[in-house]
């Protein structure tokens, strides 16, 4: 009889090809769906999304970290899981900053370097031990943590500057 706990939902070797073109098909249409004619240079609706004041960025993290969540889902180790993490940290933290950000928005790809890094565990996967769920979670919890950071930083850096220029 099945366990009736809750369990981390894996998908079945089957499974894996629609999955991995489902995550290719988002992370061109995020990093690279537009090209500028005339050039190799491409850029996604992430950049674009960054754009938007105070809730653009969050709203990256939040489509990154679906991309994330399905490679744990495919089994992905801790230490690839933590690579896939940090370039998306990096995107939403630098791509916070007004201006820069938005510039290093169209050079920064993270779902495609995250999808780069699924690729490679998958052709060799066991090599590396797969993450447990308390680690996903985690995982989970710190890129929510993030996109409530890049939501409310902005915010209460702009009622400081309002205050100021106030004098309230």
């Amino acid at each position: 009889m099945p366990d009736s706990s809750f369990r981390f939902s894996m998908i079945e070797p089957d499974a894996k090809a629609p999955t991995l073109k489902r995550l290719r098909q988002l992370s061109r249409l995020l990093d690279n769906v537009i090209t500028i004619p005339g050039t190799q240079i491409g850029f996604g609706l992430d950049p674009i999304l960054g754009l938007i004041p105070i809730g653009g960025d969050f709203l990256g993290v939040i489509f990154s970290s679906y991309i994330i969540l399905e490679a744990a889902r495919l089994g992905v180790s801790r230490a690839t899981l933590g690579k896939m993490v940090l370039n998306v940290i990096i995107d939403g933290l630098v791509g916070a900053v007004p201006v820069l950000g938005d510039f290093f928005d169209f050079a920064w790809t993270a779902n495609t370097y995250n999808l780069k890094l699924l690729e490679e565990y998958l052709k060799f996967p066991s090599q590396q031990k797969r993450a447990d769920r308390w680690f996903i979670f985690a995982v989970l919890a710190g890129l929510l943590l993030i996109s409530i950071i890049l939501v409310a930083l902005p915010i209460i850096l702009i009622r400081m500057l309002w205050n100021a220029l106030t004098g309230t």
